[in-house]
């Protein structure tokens, strides 16, 4: 099939990609479980033309964790952090993805890249005035009273509070779509990007946390995606999830689905802000839009798991 008829495909691995439930996180960990998800990848890109963007919560917390531990370097803002977990996941990423194509002798063997990415935020937006996304360690009420930082209070104790505002804009998407015209499987967005803001013909970093569900389908808007595909650690959407009376569904428009997030069926903090992203997606021109599990990347596709999010 030749590369301008087949589809672009975006598929935004969660957390749990990387670092499942109840592990330390140990490199060895992250790159066992990069298998399910990217063996799968691997055969798709016989068919499609693909962009894999990736959560780093996991990642960053890790990192803002060595920072509290250690007076002896100079601490790093949260966007350094950011980017070096682009650096990090692309590589575990893109190296797996190698030796899988290798492995299953895909031909043609496509070129892979990784891309650190600036995505465009509105400093003077409603997030900025009120953070409430938590990030790093878990505090004391004293520790948090003694920091520098706005601090939020979760059921685990006290954590950093950090904007987490809406994408405006990826900075780098033109040379995303580009990449993908010339074949290219591109790894981009990282952890929702590095947030800036714009100053004349400059960018600069800001604290914040980037959705990178909502990230991914700004991307995907704008470089003319046609199936986005949010893999993540349930089977698809539920209603009353983890409740007696939950109930699982296979297929829901848009209209439907923008109802059951404002009647609360989707928390903020989990399946929220993927319902947003699939419905903005499709509201954008996308042509299909689905939440899936790690493991069922590829029955998603073929209609045959996960749940997708249609027109009407």
């Amino acid at each position: 099939m030749e590369k301008e008829k087949r589809e672009i495909l975006l598929v935004a691995l969660g957390g749990n990609a990387l670092i499942k439930k109840g592990q330390a996180g140990t490199v060895e960990e992250q790159f066992e479980n990069l298998r399910v998800p990217i063996s799968q990848i691997a055969r798709l890109s016989k068919r499609y033309r693909l962009i894999i963007t990736h959560g780093n919560g996991p990642q960053v917390g890790n990192l803002l964790l060595k920072q509290e531990s250690c007076d002896r370097v100079p601490k790093l803002p949260l966007e350094i952090l950011v980017a070096q977990t682009q650096g990090q996941i692309g590589y575990m990423i893109e190296s797996t993805l190698d030796s899988e194509i290798m492995k299953q002798r895909i031909t043609p063997q496509r070129p892979l890249v990784s891309l650190i990415s600036y995505v465009v935020v509105d400093e003077k937006g409603p997030a900025f005035r009120n953070p409430t996304k938590p990030i790093g360690p878990i505090l004391t009420e004293d520790e948090a009273i003694a920091l520098p930082h706005p601090t939020i209070k979760t059921k685990k104790g006290y954590r950093r509070a950090v904007a987490s505002p809406k994408p405006i804009t990826i900075v780098e998407k033109r040379e995303i779509s580009k990449l993908i015209d010339m074949d290219f499987i591109v790894v981009c967005c990282g952890g929702g990007g590095i947030p800036v803001i714009r100053e004349g013909r400059s960018f600069y970093g800001v604290d914040a946390v980037i959705d990178k569900d909502l990230a991914s389908a700004k991307l995907a808007k704008e470089v003319n995606v046609d199936i986005f595909l949010i893999a993540t650690d349930v089977r698809g959407i539920f209603l009353n999830y983890d409740r007696p009376d939950q109930k699982y569904l296979n297929t829901i428009t848009v209209t439907e689905a923008s109802r059951y997030l404002n009647e609360g069926h989707f928390p903020e903090g989990s399946m929220g802000p993927k319902i947003e992203a699939a419905i903005e997606f499709l509201e954008g021109g996308g042509k299909r839009s689905i939440i899936t599990s790690i493991a069922t990347i590829e029955d998603a596709i073929e209609g045959k798991g996960g749940t997708e999010i249609i027109r009407g």
